[in-house]
């Protein structure tokens, strides 16, 4: 008897598909910048050889004037007094001294250069933008610095540096706002949070939860995609998702909770609002704004003189050092008078 030859069992390969991997994604760990601001007690105004660079960055200051609008405003408001009570002379025009004013009260540095005919005779004062004005090295140098490239140096002795005392250092000036800034950076922060939240559709989002087994990895991905691209403007679109075998609960939508009450939006606007006017010393009265539990505006008449008398008049006296430089009464002041008469 020839013996049955047992059949061998086919081995089949089994390809497991690969397993989906989940997707998640948190938030960094808060991120302290306090603790390094004593650092920039040890940065000194490096010199390149020709001049030297100023303690902060100008450029920052320049984009942080319109951060918020406390921290603008009140800069405008001493800005457009002030030039209503300077009397114009034939060396600098009205226009040039509002640049002038504008450029100390955000860089503190103010620069008015010497234009001189070919006889050599002065026949204009007109302002260098302190963002690219640069002290130079040499005593007496400046320099107009809009690029490394083309930097362009001016006579020596040619220009005037108005510029706010700094405990640190003696080259350029500090603005008296800079303790202020975090609040008009957490204030543009908040706004720009809640702008977000609104072109969102009021709401923070939600996790979409997809548990049916039916959903291969194509369909997912196809699903991810119509996802991501449904972001921006006119996310609120219409999603179709064909399920073959699906179960009732195999897709889940589950909303987050509503960011109105967490954010705390309103607190953070008035008080790092609060904290830019007192910074700016500028009364509310003379913002146009009226603070919560208060119920009058007092006389406004006398939060304005007051307010010239502490703040603008010795601004006034800062730039009547120019006289002095240039041996001449070009810079005068008219009385401050509110009478529309």
């Amino acid at each position: 008897m020839k013996k049955r030859q047992k059949k061998q069992p086919k081995q089949t390969n089994m390809t497991a598909s690969a397993p989906q991997k989940m997707e998640a994604f948190t938030f960094g760990e808060p991120s302290p910048v306090l603790d390094r601001r004593d650092i920039l007690d040890y940065v000194e105004c490096i010199n390149n050889g020709k001049w030297y660079e100023p303690p902060v960055n100008f450029s920052g200051l320049a984009k942080s004037l319109r951060a918020a609008v406390h921290h603008s405003s009140p800069i405008y408001v001493k800005r457009n007094i002030l030039t209503s009570t300077f009397i114009p002379h034939p060396l600098l025009s009205r226009q040039d001294f509002s640049r002038l004013v504008l450029d100390y009260l955000v860089f503190a540095n103010g620069y008015l250069e010497k234009r001189m005919s070919v006889t050599g005779q002065l026949f204009k004062l007109e302002t260098s933008p302190a963002k690219y004005t640069r002290r130079g090295v040499e005593d007496g140098v400046y320099w107009y610095v809009s690029s490394f490239t083309n930097p362009h140096q001016f006579a020596p002795g040619s220009v005037f540096h108005l510029l706010e005392p700094d405990i640190n250092q003696e080259l350029y000036g500090m603005p008296e706002y800079l303790s202020a800034l975090n609040s008009a950076w957490l204030n543009e922060s908040a706004t720009l949070f809640r702008r977000k939240y609104y072109q969102n559709g009021a709401h923070a989002g939600y996790i979409m939860y997809v548990t049916d087994a039916a959903q291969s990895s194509t369909d997912v991905e196809a699903l991810r995609s119509a996802m991501r691209d449904s972001k921006g403007l006119g996310n609120f679109k219409n999603l179709f998702f064909y399920a073959p075998n699906g179960k009732p609960d195999g897709i889940k939508i589950v909303p987050l909770s509503e960011v109105a009450t967490k954010d705390d939006f309103f607190n953070i606007k008035k008080v790092s609002a609060a904290d830019l006017l007192d910074a700016h010393r500028v009364p509310f009265q003379l913002m146009g704004g009226k603070p919560e539990n208060i119920g009058s505006m007092g006389d406004i008449e006398k939060v304005a003189r007051v307010f010239v008398r502490n703040e603008l008049t010795p601004l006034q006296e800062r730039f009547k050092e120019i006289n002095d430089w240039l041996g001449m009464e070009v810079i005068r002041f008219k009385d401050y008078n509110i009478d529309t008469d």
